[in-house]
């Protein structure tokens, strides 16, 4: 447990986030920031007041400034307007951007030693813009992507195998998009390589799912997009640090020349620990996947072209 953590956006990510950390007692307190007047307060109440029922100590509380903030040890960033039926996550870039530079630049102020987590989209490019408008190095930026992509390739393919999701090992790498890396050649069912169980034509359906899953959710509720699985994925990255659990996961990092690449933050596997990022890894991949990496971090440093900083 630490002492404070913060999350900044009460929408539907924010506040399902803010309620796990609670209930997982990460912090001792846990802070929703929000400009919507009343609505991280009374989100805040809510939850605090499920305490009692729920049985965990941490204190939820809302506000709409950053005074309440001061001292946190992680701030999760999920702040930003959320992608509508039609929208491709680059039409959220311009928006989305001047709302996080200014978020990264409160916690600056407010926060200069916590790790932050990233959310909002367009993710990879909304990290880069969390890390120039904070300053901090890039052990204490990272995104949340690729733990929500590889959690819908697992459900995907337990459905289809009818196997339990905890049997399935599998990481998706690359830009938190249509561009998405999932690892077949890394992907098995309790050590079983994926291929011995399913046909290609299948796996690629599932691939092909895959890097849809949050259109897919989208043009089911229409007025909303995906929060339990995103939120659940921040929350585990977060569990990861406070508990200094060194998990391997795959997140958006800032790449200074792993997989011959550098300047931008991209989905790649790294053990997170107390510290944040406390190391990227490099794994050997097919020619494939290779190419199919730098095809998605392209994707990555073309929005990242046209943001005014």
């Amino acid at each position: 447990m630490v002492n404070k953590i913060t999350v900044v956006g009460a929408g539907n990510v924010g506040a399902t986030a803010a309620q796990r950390i609670a209930e997982k007692e990460l912090a001792r307190t846990v802070v929703m920031v929000d400009v919507a007047e009343g609505i991280p307060q009374g989100k805040g109440l809510d939850q605090w007041q499920s305490a009692p029922i729920e049985g965990f100590d941490s204190r939820v509380i809302g506000t709409n400034g950053y005074d309440e903030t001061e001292g946190s040890d992680l701030v999760v960033i999920t702040a930003g307007i959320a992608r509508k039926p039609g929208m491709s996550r680059d039409d959220l870039l311009n928006t989305n951007a001047g709302i996080v530079k200014s978020v990264g630049e409160n916690i600056k102020k407010s926060s200069p030693n916590a790790i932050v987590i990233v959310v909002s989209n367009p993710l990879d490019v909304m990290c880069w813009v969390a890390k120039e408008a904070t300053g901090f190095p890039r052990e204490r930026v990272i995104g949340m992507a690729g733990v929500l992509d590889t959690a819908r390739y697992r459900a995907f393919l337990a459905t289809a195998l009818d196997v339990s999701v905890r049997d399935i090992q599998a990481m998706v790498l690359g830009g938190h998009g249509d561009t998405m890396v999932p690892l077949i050649s890394y992907t098995t069912v309790s050590g079983i390589p994926i291929t011995q169980l399913m046909d290609r034509p299948t796996l690629d359906a599932i691939v092909d799912r895959t890097r849809n899953g949050g259109a897919e959710i989208v043009k089911h509720l229409k007025t909303g997009s995906a929060y339990y699985a995103p939120s659940s994925g921040a929350v585990q990255m977060v569990e990861a640090i406070v508990n200094d659990q060194k998990r391997i996961l795959p997140c958006s990092a800032w790449l200074e020349g792993e997989y011959g690449m550098k300047g931008l933050f991209l989905g790649v596997p790294v053990k997170l620990g107390r510290k944040g990022l406390e190391r990227v890894i490099e794994v050997t991949l097919t020619a494939d996947e290779r190419t199919a990496l730098e095809k998605s971090a392209q994707a990555v440093r073309e929005p990242m072209s046209v943001v005014k900083l």
